[in-house]
């Protein structure tokens, strides 16, 4: 048996897809009526999220010490370095 909160994405992602088209759809129609030309707008195609680095991160730089922006840990508050 499955909740109806977790079918809920399964309906929802068909209609949330439909509607720039049926917004497409109702605009031509409106423009219609007013004889104009409604054109569609360009819309971007989807990208993908995660971009990999360009450079490879060389051994060298990944034992560097850490910036001065990282969080410092919590033993090492106190220590003082001569």
């Amino acid at each position: 048996m499955v909740c109806l909160a977790c079918l809920l994405p399964l309906f929802l992602v068909p209609i949330i897809n439909i509607l720039p088209l049926l917004f497409d759809f109702i605009m031509g129609k409106i423009y219609r009526v007013f004889g104009w030309e409604y054109r569609k707008p360009e819309r971007a195609p989807a990208a993908c999220p995660y971009k990999p680095p360009t450079a490879p991160v060389s051994k060298a730089e990944a034992d560097a010490e850490p910036n001065p922006a990282d969080p410092v840990k919590p033993g090492n508050v106190d220590v003082k370095k001569d």
